[in-house]
């Protein structure tokens, strides 16, 4: 493998990790934001001037990059693979040279308008400015905007290296390296349009869900826009915004590991034996909602040198599944989540000791 080809392969990695930063480049402040962070100032004083100066720099960063890979490739003595590629595809590099050139002339130009008039023409003042009443001044706005986010009052979720989604008593904020999209709580409608699971480890109880979903403004002009965030920031959101979140019939997602583990704990409860039942039964104890439609009946086999063996429980059926999940996560270990399917409880009433494999579904009943 050559150096030149070495060189190039280190460029692009370097490259990918300043436009999206991993978890190590942000701990040690290798980020763009954070090397030019003298000429951006202080995000607290002026919010959106900050973002404007920001959005200015990520795009001259960006445009740069073909001509940085160009510049260091001589200055370090690994042009051998861009003289070869030009030897063998003359075409293909000439192209390569002119869009080397092209792109940061055009960056530069674009950047030159949006200064004009006190970055009157920038993406960020015209989204603004689309909120302004009354021929407000958008600069009037953008003040309002500062003020609320330098309040306490506010909720921000990083939900990935580049993307934050800050949500203020009257704003809805997504901040991305180039733009910020914005809506008004007072005319936005917030819909929960999709639930993307994702499973970390066969052994993990709690999945990881991100959801995304539409911010859309009555307001003429505003383009809706999607914010993708963790399950679990969902009720962070939901208390801080004014408005319903509309959950769509054909989403699901679990609001917390509870939920999750509750899930789980039914499609382990089916695969067990079931148990035959002929009483008549009340209504579950628990929640007094629904009929109980499981027992604790002992069907594992314990090891031999199990200290904490599990038990024949002789109560009668008294409890459904959702509720006896819930009690089973309530008496497990909350820093050790990816331990709970393989640990043990406790009977509510006699106390008898069993495990996910003693659950088991009463001949007559069916669980959801």
């Amino acid at each position: 493998m050559s150096p030149d080809f070495i060189f190039t392969v280190v460029y692009f990695l370097l490259s990918v990790c300043f436009i999206y930063p991993p978890t190590e480049f942000l701990t040690a402040g290798v980020t763009i934001e954070h090397i030019f962070s003298s000429v951006l100032g202080n995000k607290h004083e002026d919010f959106i001037l900050y973002h404007i100066k920001k959005s200015c720099i990520f795009l001259v960063f960006y445009s740069l990059l073909p001509v940085g890979y160009i510049f260091f490739s001589n200055l370090l003595g690994y042009a051998n693979l861009i003289i070869d590629m030009y030897s063998s595809f003359p075409l293909l590099s000439t192209c390569f040279y002119i869009f080397a050139i092209v792109l940061p002339t055009a960056s530069i130009y674009e950047i030159l308008n949006w200064t004009r008039n006190n970055f009157e023409q920038h993406p960020i003042s015209l989204n603004v400015s689309k909120f302004a009443n009354n021929n407000e001044d958008w600069r009037f706005v953008a003040r309002n905007i500062n003020m609320e986010f330098r309040s306490v009052n506010k909720i921000c979720l990083q939900t990935s290296s580049i993307i934050t989604v800050i949500v203020t008593e009257n704003w809805i904020l997504k901040i991305s390296p180039l733009t910020i999209h914005i809506a008004h709580q007072s005319d936005t409608s917030l819909v929960v349009k999709e639930a993307h699971t994702y499973q970390l480890s066969p052994n993990d109880v709690p999945s990881t869900q991100y959801l995304n979903i539409e911010v859309k403004s009555a307001r003429q002009g505003v383009e809706p826009f999607i914010i993708r965030i963790n399950a679990g920031d969902f009720k962070d959101l939901s208390d801080r915004v004014t408005r319903n979140i509309t959950i769509l019939p054909n989403v699901k997602f679990h609001k917390n590991v509870i939920e999750q583990f509750i899930d789980v704990f039914k499609e382990t409860v089916k695969c067990n034996p079931r148990y035959e039942n002929n009483e008549v039964l009340d209504k579950c104890i628990g929640c007094m909602q629904v009929n109980p439609n499981i027992k604790i009946n002992k069907s594992c086999e314990d090891a031999a040198d199990d200290p904490n063996k599990c038990m024949n429980c002789y109560c009668r059926p008294m409890w459904c599944c959702d509720c006896m999940a819930k009690w089973f996560a309530s008496r497990q270990d909350s820093e050790r989540e990816n331990t709970w399917l393989n640990s043990k409880c406790t009977c509510p009433m006699c106390r008898a000791t069993f495990c996910m494999v003693d659950v088991c579904l009463l001949s007559n009943a069916e669980v959801n």
